[in-house]
């Protein structure tokens, strides 16, 4: 009569139960995660698998036949929690008929409440359900009619609670129920059938259990993955080799991450972590290389990175050329050099040429050798050139002037100094006088200032009735003008020859032959030295008193 309605009863639970359990999971999916909780962070789903004794405590009225415990008994139970304290749980019970008829299946549903600790915890639940049970036997040795009845269903409510000790062990996946303890309420109600006498049962019993808890899941779930990655270098020119790093966080260790790559732009390759762009033939622009990390398809286990990197336009050559030195005497060579401004940096080849038809240019790397050889004096334009493979290419001048060598400078000349004149003192016409002194000591300074000059002193002699041999006059001035500089002013001797000369002037004069200049021819007759005698020179006069 009670059993399609329970039928459908117990199948509604399920289905119910079904239900929550998805739209939990879906709100996982599209939920952000939690924060990491504070204390224990207890299990979503809890499956209880166990020993169940059941304590019957009724009788079938109006015959008065009882209802016998059950010894033995097993139990299965499912728990979801909706948060750390509720959730709802639906429970299954067996138990092979002891005096009773036969097996007696439970089934309830309802709510669970808990209060979770690190070790231990401790729970409520409240269930409604419904339960197959047979009419007890009767005994017939005493003569009691037969009353035992099939099976039946009829409404049940459990009520009660217990203790699980959470174990250690896989992450806390295991824990023991160390006991359950609840009270069930069973109404039955029986019809005549097959001739035996109907009746009413209201069965209170305890039933205790004990056995393994397995649980599954968090109530907060880990964090969710998280994926970065960065390219280096993130500025390139096209065909320049990008390599992208990615950075996984939150991945289960125990799992096994798969990566992926893809770039809006060129070539991407890479099944780990790392990823390598190739470049070749990109245009000019902005790109993103995107990676991906998954360590299931839950929500939350896998991410997405994206790195951005540039593809830079390849700039223009820029070149400048010199040229060391840029002065050069025919027949010279000048280095010419070649400096290429390139952020690119690619490699480029080089070319000279020069506007001269004489001359030549050597060189095809960096720096190159103007030779002007044959060339006239004038201005040699040098033009340096640079091209790369990319099909850019650059030009500078530079110019090298050929200068004609100067004149070779002037032979030095003999020079003809002060003279010094002998006309005052007519008794010692021979004697060096002070008014020479200013006459030599410039030509003392002369000879101080050009230390490889020589000096020539050419003495003269007036004719004159009082002067019998003007030759020997003459030789004696300018004797005593040469010890005069010798001992007066230290001019070394060597470099000062005497002469007499045919000025017919009462004088001394005097010539500078700088080195590598030419004696002159008119300076007159070399003085044999040896054969004159020199005469002190006069002092000068004393300054009489007041």
């Amino acid at each position: 009569m009670f059993s399609q309605p329970f039928r459908k009863l117990g199948r509604s639970l399920l289905a119910a139960s079904a239900v929550s359990l998805g739209a939990a999971s879906l709100g996982a999916q599209t939920t952000p995660a939690a924060p990491a909780p504070q204390g224990p962070n207890p299990s979503r789903v809890d499956v209880f698998l166990g020993y169940s004794y059941w304590s019957g405590h009724g009788s079938l009225k109006p015959q008065g036949l009882t209802y016998s415990s059950i010894d033995k008994g097993a139990i299965v139970s499912g728990a979801y929690y909706f948060n750390k304290y509720a959730g709802v749980e639906v429970s299954t019970a067996f138990h092979p008929s002891g005096k009773n008829d036969a097996l007696m299946p439970l089934v309830t549903a309802g709510p669970i409440f808990r209060l979770p600790t690190e070790s231990v915890t401790f729970f409520g639940h409240a269930m409604a359900g419904a339960a197959r049970l047979g009419g007890p036997n009767s005994d017939l040795a005493a003569g009691t009619p037969f009353y035992s009845h099939g099976y039946q269903w009829g409404p049940a409510l459990v009520a009660g609670g217990g203790m699980d000790y959470n174990l250690p062990w896989h992450d806390g996946m295991f824990g023991i129920r160390l006991f359950q303890a609840d009270y069930t309420y069973i109404h039955e109600d029986y019809g005549p059938a097959n001739g035996n006498f109907g009746g009413r049962a209201n069965v209170s019993s305890a039933q205790l259990s004990s056995g393994i808890l397995l649980h599954f899941g968090h109530i907060v779930p880990p964090p969710p993955v998280t994926y970065s990655c960065v390219a280096s270098p993130s500025s390139v020119y096209a065909g320049d080799p990008i390599t992208v790093t990615g950075t996984a966080a939150n991945v289960n260790p125990k799992k096994t991450a798969t990566y992926a790559w893809t770039s809006d732009g060129g070539k991407i390759s890479g099944t780990s972590n790392t990823a390598t762009v190739d470049t070749t033939g990109m245009n000019p622009g902005s790109y993103n290389a995107k990676g991906t990390v998954t360590e299931s398809m839950k929500a939350g286990r896998f991410a997405e990175c994206a790195a951005p990197f540039t593809i830079n336009p390849i700039p223009a050559l820029a070149l400048s050329c010199s040229a060391s030195p840029s002065s050069v005497q025919p027949g010279g060579s000048s280095t010419i050099t070649s400096v290429v401004s390139d952020s690119y940096g690619k490699p480029v080849n080089y070319t000279y040429s020069y506007s001269s038809t004489t001359g030549s240019v050597s060189g095809s790397g960096t720096t190159a050798t103007l030779s002007t050889t044959g060339a006239a004096p004038g201005t040699i334009t040098v033009t340096c050139n640079v091209s790369d493979d990319k099909g850019r290419n650059a030009s500078a001048t530079t110019t090298v002037s050929v200068i004609a060598p100067p004149p070779p400078p002037p032979a030095p000349q003999a020079s003809a100094l002060c003279s010094i004149t002998f006309d005052k003192d007519t008794r010692r016409p021979a004697r060096v006088d002070n008014e020479a002194k200013a006459c030599l000591d410039d030509i003392a300074l002369n000879l101080q200032r050009d230390s490889s000059a020589k000096l020539a002193l050419t003495g003269n002699a007036a004719p004159s009735k009082k002067v019998k041999n003007a030759d020997k006059l003459a030789a004696e001035r300018a004797v005593n003008t040469k010890a005069y500089l010798v001992g007066e002013k230290g001019v070394d001797a060597s470099r000062i020859s005497v002469y007499t000369g045919t000025a017919g002037a009462n004088t001394v004069t005097s010539e500078l032959i700088p080195a590598g200049a030419s004696t002159p021819s008119d300076l007159g007759t070399s003085v044999d030295e040896s054969t004159v005698k020199v005469q002190p020179r006069t002092a000068p006069a004393r300054k009489h008193k007041k």
